[in-house]
């Protein structure tokens, strides 16, 4: 890539101010008074319920980082409002029981992060006839445009942990071969990861040696599909391109499993176990999701569109005004810097007793 490592990171630090900013600017939520902020009660906004919902459990980023920073940033612009937050665990039925739930409720707005983003066009289509606005988060809605819609650049952060792996492989092994593990074929979100991973993979002249799309972005199923690799390829595998830290640490646990050499393996997410995985020099990637600001920006958006003023988009995804937040990749190198010293994760949790002497090496403790 043309840009030098520094400004790649600093680029990607400004767009993330940028867009945080407007995202407070534009929802019209910045007051302090304990009935909601500057907007005022604009059809019961001051004491509103907001249904966050989210898809499962499989990433434990949703019920460990999500949810709490979605209530948190609500409870500051509209101390009276209220989360009804459920999770679906991969259960498109589920989901839209709960989200018909919310609806019952008189919920004034919902965000949703959908298990199945072709099935959710119902729970759109539902929503907009009660004239209940529908936020879109983290994963798109092709089929039935929302309101809105608030992620980070998922095409954009797939290519990104895809090149910074095809890089790594291709000093040791030019001519190496790779695995493409995707998320679950019925997210739109790991649509466009997957994009993105083959404009990495595609033009590097590495063997790209089978891919998979992994059902419900389930580990135990990324494993299962790795080893079956293991057993045909063996070591032509110099690398594997995972689309999420959990399904990064299923085609770990294949290898380990198999007492074979750990390739370089990707991630997303920064999940805790990545982080620490990357300490141990198991994972050699993770992106970074800054999601205080993601999920932050989902409660401006929700509470404006609760006041009955719906804030203005710069970009627009699948037909839905949207903001999209760009991430950056973390390695080894990197991990102090982009997850410790940003307060995304805590030094002490990474390095708990089992990789003390990993983070020594690497100064984090």
């Amino acid at each position: 890539m043309t840009p030098t490592k520094e400004q790649a990171v600093n680029s990607a630090r400004t767009r993330i101010s940028a867009v945080a900013a407007v995202a407070l600017l534009a929802a019209g939520c910045g007051g302090s008074d304990d009935d909601g902020g500057g907007g005022g009660d604009s059809g019961g906004a001051a004491n509103a319920k907001i249904a966050f919902l989210m898809p499962d459990t499989a990433s434990t980023r949703y019920e460990l980082a999500d949810k709490p920073l979605f209530e948190k940033r609500l409870k500051e612009i509209c101390s009276g409002c209220t989360v009804l937050y459920q999770n679906a665990d991969a259960d498109a039925a589920k989901q839209q029981q709960q989200a018909d739930s919310a609806m019952a409720q008189g919920v004034k707005a919902i965000v949703l992060d959908p298990v199945d983003s072709a099935a959710a066009a119902s729970t759109v289509q539902k929503a907009k006839a009660q004239n209940i606005p529908i936020i879109a988060y983290d994963r798109p809605i092709p089929k039935a445009p929302p309101d809105y819609y608030v992620s980070f650049d998922n095409q954009k952060l797939g290519k990104a942990f895809a090149q910074s792996l095809v890089d790594k492989v291709k000093e040791e092994n030019p001519n190496g071969g790779l695995l493409q593990v995707n998320g679950s074929p019925t997210d739109a979100a790991a649509g466009l990861i997957k994009k993105g991973m083959h404009e990495a993979i595609d033009p590097s002249g590495l063997k790209l040696l089978a891919e998979f799309d992994t059902p419900d972005w389930t580990p135990a199923k990324a494993q299962d599909w790795v080893s079956g690799q293991i057993t045909k390829y063996g070591d032509k595998i110099d690398g594997v391109v995972a689309a999420n830290d959990g399904t990064g640490g299923g085609a770990i646990s294949a290898f380990k499993a198999a007492d074979a050499e750990v390739p370089p393996v990707s991630g997303n997410d920064a999940e805790l176990a990545a982080a620490q995985r990357i300490v141990a020099g198991d994972q050699y990637n993770t992106i970074s999701k800054p999601i205080k600001i993601v999920a932050g920006a989902a409660a401006d958006i929700a509470y404006a569109f609760a006041q009955g003023k719906p804030p203005k988009a710069k970009a627009t995804l699948f037909d839905a005004p949207s903001q999209l937040f760009i991430p950056k990749v973390v390695t080894a190198e990197t991990v102090k810097k982009d997850l410790i010293d940003s307060g995304e994760l805590k030094a002490e949790d990474i390095c708990s007793k089992e990789y003390a002497d990993d983070c020594a090496k690497l100064g984090l403790n």
